[in-house]
């Protein structure tokens, strides 16, 4: 065990005396040598580029001083206090923090586990963000401690506010960890609460992996690092990125070994990737951090939607997928993309930009691009354009490590400049047409994507939809109990030219009432006899199903070419090097 360093910033102390209230209670002390000082909580995390408000969590706040006197403060903003301390040469805050959500980004308490993202909770001052912190925990004795951070017993440190916000911890007596090394680096993954661990194939496939990606980096940006996964009892699929860690939430806990086995080893590979591209490439906007404010950023499409690509790409890459299981994948994302008719409207830098505004949730219909969507296709473009005009020598891999080694990069961050010159210099060809046109402008992806599945041999087919309900009249439902709400339409579907509106609820067909059986009485009626009856805003109104020669909603299906030309054989191997065909 090292020696710890002297104190010479903010100590926190931690405890949850009342678990089942679900609050967090945080003791925060540091030393003062002004009069008036301002405390401040993040407004946002890394990893999820919204406003989190995480202050509307925090109750019961005082502040005393070293004679244990309140000190005055007042709330100067919705996420900070300017405290009035006087003469005071010590401060301790106390406050509570309601933390009842479990997923990757969270903060949580319960009887058995204590899971804190400190950006979420700790308060920092601008003159404490560059010094040591400690953390005391007052937890059961039997609880182990889950972190990238450094600990001694129940006691954990970073060097620095950036440090901390980026480090969450796990305490359970519940943990169960294994390691393993590549290139000499540590690798540990921690599973909390999780019986029947398949340890020997879940190493074997996390190596593959992860020496894959550091082999084509050539070396990996922390000393060690750790998989931090929680698998609870309810449906979650979530991961967040650190530098020296991941969390990652998945479930339910039953199928994480079975059914969603492929999603753990996405997602893995997805948040391991982001210890180059975003915790160390990073745009300019990002560089430094500001936790007060929005980091607005045109780049979402290189951090999010490389990601996305090279983090599925990377189990194909490494043998784990065929590519069977990994085209899979990349038609989950052409379905979402060629659904979305917001790809007609907007493009998916403003996208990503926009993100700090809707980012997260349904938002207005056709309004807004998914950086994770448009971003890996746009990056599955690129690879071909690249591999294309150097004759396969290059992909993005390289560009995207010769991003990482930029001094200047790393200093200053990126902008879309830095990332559009190296596909060039790589290249050897202009890309600004495809800036122009895909990054910044919204023409349609079908033809490039087309030409890009051509070259490695590979063939877009397009089936109906096996619901009648979407491929005839255009519509796509959301399940709300048992209930048939209108999520989508397709434009210049039935259901759009006879005026039905997302949010309409479809009660009946022909004036029979549905009891969980839409599809079963589309089907019985002729098309163009069909009436149905909504509910929309308490009123109940009937409509007239219009009859167009067309179907809706295709599923968009990808394939290998079962005769490929010599050209397309060598750059489907050159793009998988070796996967599996």
């Amino acid at each position: 065990m090292s020696k710890m360093k002297k104190n010479t910033g903010m100590n926190f102390h931690l405890s949850i005396p009342k678990p089942h209230e679900q609050y967090l209670h945080i003791d925060c002390n540091f030393d003062v040598n002004q009069e008036q000082i301002e405390i401040c909580l993040p407004s946002w995390r890394p990893g999820r580029y919204e406003i989190a408000n995480f202050a509307k969590n925090i109750r019961g706040l005082k502040v005393f001083n070293e004679k244990n006197q309140l000190v005055p403060f007042v709330k100067n903003s919705k996420d900070s206090w300017l405290i009035d301390a006087g003469k005071s040469k010590s401060l301790s805050v106390k406050y509570q923090y309601y933390s009842n959500e479990l997923n990757a980004g969270s903060t949580y308490v319960s009887d058995d586990l204590l899971y804190v993202n400190p950006v979420n909770c700790f308060i920092y001052t601008n003159e404490s963000l560059d010094h040591l912190i400690e953390i005391d925990l007052d937890i059961h004795e039997e609880w182990n401690i889950a972190t990238s951070l450094k600990v001694f017993g129940k006691k954990l440190t970073a060097n620095s506010f950036d440090e901390l916000f980026d480090s969450p911890f796990i305490c359970s007596d519940s943990l169960l960890k294994k390691s393993y090394r590549v290139k000499g680096i540590l690798f540990n993954i921690w599973f909390n609460e999780l019986k029947d661990v398949p340890w020997d194939k879940l190493i074997h496939d996390f190596e593959r992996f992860t020496a894959r990606q550091i082999e084509d980096f050539g070396e990996f940006p922390s000393k060690e690092f750790h998989f931090l996964i929680h698998t609870p009892p309810f449906k979650a699929y979530h991961g967040v990125e650190h530098l020296n860690s991941t969390v990652i939430a998945l479930g339910p806990a039953y199928d994480v070994f079975k059914r969603l086995y492929s999603e753990l080893l996405g997602v893995s590979s997805h948040e391991l990737y982001h210890v180059w591209n975003v915790k160390s490439i990073r745009p300019s906007a990002m560089r430094p951090y500001d936790f007060r404010n929005e980091n607005y950023s045109k780049l979402g499409y290189i951090y999010e939607g490389i990601t996305t690509y090279m983090g599925d790409l990377y189990l194909l890459k490494s043998g784990i997928f065929n590519i069977s299981d990994y085209l899979k994948e990349l038609q989950v994302q052409l379905q979402r993309h060629f659904d979305n008719t917001a790809r007609f409207y907007t493009s998916v830098a403003d996208s990503s930009y926009d993100t700090w505004l809707d980012g997260y949730v349904q938002g207005a219909p056709g309004r807004k691009l998914s950086i994770y969507v448009e971003g890996c296709l746009l990056a599955f473009v690129a690879d071909y354009l690249l591999r294309k005009n150097t004759k396969n020598k290059y992909g993005i891999e390289e560009v995207m490590r010769r991003l990482y080694y930029s001094t200047e990069v790393g200093k200053e961050g990126y902008k879309e400049t830095d990332y559009q010159n190296l596909l060039e210099s790589v290249s050897g060809v202009s890309f600004q047409s495809f800036f122009d046109n895909y990054i910044n402008g919204s023409h349609s992806y079908e033809p490039i994507l087309q030409d890009a599945l051509a070259y490695f041999g590979l063939e877009m087919n397009l089936l109906d939809s096996k619901l009648i309900s979407e491929n005839a009249l255009g519509i796509k439902l959301r399940p709300i109990q048992s209930k048939y709400v209108i999520q989508s339409l397709s434009m210049g579907s039935p259901a759009d030219m006879c005026g039905l509106c997302i949010g309409d609820e479809i009660i009946a067909v022909n004036n029979i009432k549905l009891e969980g059986n839409l599809e079963q009485w589309l089907g019985y009626f002729n098309i163009q006899d069909i009436r149905l009856t909504i509910a929309r805003a308490q009123k109940m109104i009937e409509k007239k199903i219009p009859v167009v020669h067309r179907t809706f909603y295709p599923k968009y299906q990808l394939n290998v070419l079962k005769e490929k030309s010599p050209a397309q054989l060598k750059a489907l191997q050159s793009w998988i090097c070796d996967g599996s065909l």
